[in-house]
């Protein structure tokens, strides 16, 4: 007769045996979930050991981390399109209100110093990085225009507030402007008439200035070419236009200076 003991503890072996297999592995699925990470495409990972960045950023494919005591954070280094609706004054104190579009990158390599000196993500660039900078430039540049000049000349001013971003951001290098485009321009209507009335008035000077030189440069070419006749040269002019039919034909000018007189053709002198 089997002992009551081992007859209730033969079923049990096989059952643990299994439970344990299947613990180890799901200990070893864990750990090996903790231990690869994946970063997407276009953007880079920043590692950090109890919360201090170590290394350099990850790029994009499979990566390996110490699980448990290292942790990750993704930054999107791709080209960002925002628009920004702002407000502000001219050198001449009137309120103009439009939109800068700005395209901006993230500097891949500058990950590990942004995450630990202005950003723990990405989404925290543009308003504590890009923002800042972007308005700083829009009122230092419209400030030193009057309200006309700023809406005649706009596409050399979005230049100039693209430049000026650029040189604001320059000074962090935590990313780079691709492009900057001012859309939107608003302004108060009773001075729309007169930015128009200045635009006339230029093209009506510029057709003006553009008349005078073309008649200056009638009157020198006249001049050269006065100063360029002499009386063998217009004889000579003469003598190549002449249709065979005229009765009188000038004198030779040496003939002429001795006192000569006109050549008469088909006449009676």
């Amino acid at each position: 007769m089997q002992s009551p003991l081992r007859s209730a503890g033969s079923p049990e072996g096989p059952s643990a045996s299994l439970s344990l297999i299947i613990a180890i592995a799901l200990g070893l699925a864990i750990l090996l979930s903790q231990t690869v990470f994946i970063v997407p495409a276009g953007n880079v990972a920043v590692v950090t050991t109890l919360g201090k960045v170590t290394g350099l950023p990850r790029n994009p494919g499979a990566n390996i981390k110490a699980p448990l005591v290292q942790n990750t954070s993704l930054f999107d280094v791709r080209t960002q399109v925002r628009p920004e609706q702002f407000s502000t004054l001219t050198k001449d104190l009137q309120v103009i209100q439009a939109t800068a579009t700005v395209k901006y990158a993230m500097k891949s390599t500058e990950a590990g110093r942004i995450y630990e000196t202005i950003a723990t993500d990405d989404q925290q660039i543009y308003p504590r990085v890009i923002q800042p900078s972007l308005l700083k430039a829009l009122k230092s540049v419209f400030s030193q225009y009057e309200l006309v000049t700023i809406a005649t000349e706009w596409n050399s001013i979005s230049e100039l507030v693209q430049e000026k971003v650029a040189d604001e951001l320059r000074k962090f290098d935590y990313v780079t402007v691709q492009g900057l485009d001012l859309t939107g321009l608003q302004i108060a209507e009773e001075y729309r008439a007169a930015i128009e009335q200045k635009q006339i008035a230029e093209q009506q000077l510029l057709r003006a200035q553009t008349e005078v030189l073309i008649a200056e440069q009638e009157a020198k070419r006249y001049e050269t070419l006065n100063s360029s006749l002499d009386d063998q040269v217009l004889y000579k002019l003469f003598l190549d236009k002449w249709d065979g039919q005229t009765s009188v034909v000038p004198a030779l000018p040496s003939s002429a200076q001795a006192g000569g007189q006109s050549v008469i053709v088909n006449g009676r002198r």
